[in-house]
């Protein structure tokens, strides 16, 4: 007999919203024996701007938890706190690798009541953090949304986490749909099934053309030298000047340092549960298939999780959503009941269109990756060369730390290739090195097409300007070196070259 279908009721995920509260997050703690912390997110930016946040923060009281009572008074501290931890850590000249008691103490608390981790997550960032400009107006419109916190005041930090706001808005809809698809195919309902595979389609395409407005309000430089840093999180970040990660401080007296990820679009639920519903199958970053890592589960199951990035980030997602995903991995069986109905196009049609339109999603977020992170890193490499050690170094942060030869891409061997440092260099952190990872899941999505047309046309290679053209071109290899270049990624660190390092993941 199947595992019961999950009930969204039972992992507090709305029907019409998803994996956003279904309560709207509060503008304020209710309760005024909260205000200090209030107080000190509303005058962030200027505190940050001054140097001064790390002073007053020290000086604040610690305040319990005891206070907190609904939900959405839990989330609000988690927002507040998280904030004033990564302003407080990647606030001054050179990173802090302690936070104080006042900000320690709490955060662990309400991290553990919310099951999520004490540091700036995707929840934190985007699924907590907006209100709506207009009550009686839809939240999946940009134009109606607004943000509650920012590490710098600006549109372009706004804008950049309100675009997956309203990707998780305009996504909910797809939920409770493909869960009654899986019902239906349990009762061999192919029309149902067919139906809501063609809805799917077309609310992938939505997302897509949401995504892309990202250009319109975030300045990519903006988000890589003033945005970025702040998102980063404690794991992995030695050039970045936490080498260890970061002691939270409990009063105890013993001094544990913690790494953890930063806040990573990975880390969406949402787009997890595409992966599953589909029966996509990703593997750790570099991982080619194999006939066996290829093969399917039994019937009505899906292959069960691995180790890799995707998995990892699952521990970044509130502790009810997290479940879910797990809940519906059990059930899924879209993809084996297509394998089963080969005579059915309309079926096959419909569930390729789905493979379609996730790996032009795909696509499109590696092409911001490039636009945002890539082009960024190389311009601040090439500035770097002209300054002195003592310029390039007055501040050190996520950006900054671009610029430095050492690290993952640098190798210090005597005599060591290029060709040996890029192997190297192609590990990241939380598991994976983003573009290479964004990449291989896009291929992956395209793995699992059951019509061989679809599979071919979606692992197409895109052919480089000028390949053959014997007066525009060049043959595969001449090309001279290219040169490595060390850029942190929102959750780490990851080496720039072609194929590694981005904004985040989907």
């Amino acid at each position: 007999m199947f595992p019961p279908i999950p009930k969204l009721g039972d992992y507090g995920i709305s029907p019409t919203r998803g994996f956003l509260p279904e309560t709207l997050p509060l503008t304020r703690l209710p309760d005024p024996y909260y205000n200090k912390w209030e107080a000190v997110v509303a005058n962030l930016q200027a505190l940050i701007l001054s140097k001064r946040l790390r002073g007053v923060v020290d000086r604040l009281p610690m305040l319990d938890t005891i206070g907190l009572e609904h939900d959405a008074e839990w989330r609000r501290a988690y927002s507040l706190l998280s904030f004033m931890a990564h302003g407080y850590i990647w606030g001054g000249d050179s990173p802090s690798d302690r936070l104080p008691p006042a900000i320690a103490v709490p955060l662990m608390k309400v991290s553990e009541h919310l099951e999520v981790p004490p540091v700036a997550t995707y929840a934190a960032l985007c699924l907590w953090n907006f209100k709506p400009l207009f009550m009686d107006e839809d939240i999946d419109n940009l134009e109606n949304l607004a943000t509650l916190n920012t590490f710098t005041g600006s549109l372009d930090e706004s804008w950049f986490y309100l675009v997956s706001v309203a990707m998780e808005a305009r996504g909910a809809p797809i939920i409770p749909k493909m869960l009654a698809a899986i019902d239906a195919a349990r009762r061999d309902d192919a029309a149902t099934v067919t139906d809501s595979l063609m809805d799917f389609a077309v609310g992938l395409d939505d997302l897509t053309r949401l995504l892309m407005r990202m250009h319109e309000s975030c300045d990519p430089r903006m988000f890589y030298h003033r945005i970025r840093p702040f998102l980063a999180g404690s794991k992995n970040m030695a050039e970045a000047g936490l080498p260890h990660g970061v002691i939270y401080e409990d009063g105890s007296g013993t001094d544990e340092y913690r790494q953890y990820s930063g806040g990573s679009n990975a880390q969406s639920s949402l787009f997890q549960f595409f992966d599953i519903v589909l029966g996509i199958e990703h593997r750790p970053t570099g991982e080619k298939r194999t006939r066996d890592n290829g093969s399917r589960g039994r019937e009505g199951l899906a292959p069960p999780p691995k180790h890799n990035f995707i998995m990892d980030m699952r521990r970044y997602m509130p502790g009810p959503h997290a479940r879910f995903l797990g809940a519906v991995q059990s059930v899924a069986n879209i993809r084996d009941y297509v394998d089963q109905h080969s005579d059915n196009p309309s079926l096959r049609l419909a569930f390729d269109a789905c493979l379609v339109a996730l790996s032009g999603l795909r696509d499109k977020h590696i092409a911001i990756v490039a636009r945002y992170i890539v082009v960024p890193s190389r311009e601040v490499r090439a500035r770097s060369r002209s300054r002195s050690p003592e310029t390039t170094r007055r501040q050190l942060n996520l950006a900054t730390a671009s610029r430095q030869p050492q690290g993952i891409a640098y190798d210090t061997r005597a005599g060591a290739t290029q060709q040996e440092a890029g192997k190297r260099s192609l590990k990241g952190t939380g598991g994976t090195a983003l573009i290479a990872f964004l990449r291989q899941t896009r291929d992956e999505t395209a793995e699992a097409a059951v019509d061989d047309v679809t599979h071919r046309f979606l692992s197409r290679k895109a052919k480089t300007e000028g390949e053959g053209d014997f007066f525009a071109g060049k043959p595969e290899g001449v090309a001279g070196p290219v040169e490595q270049v060390q850029v942190p990624g929102l959750a780490g660190i990851w080496t720039m070259e072609d194929d590694v390092g981005g904004i985040c993941n989907y």
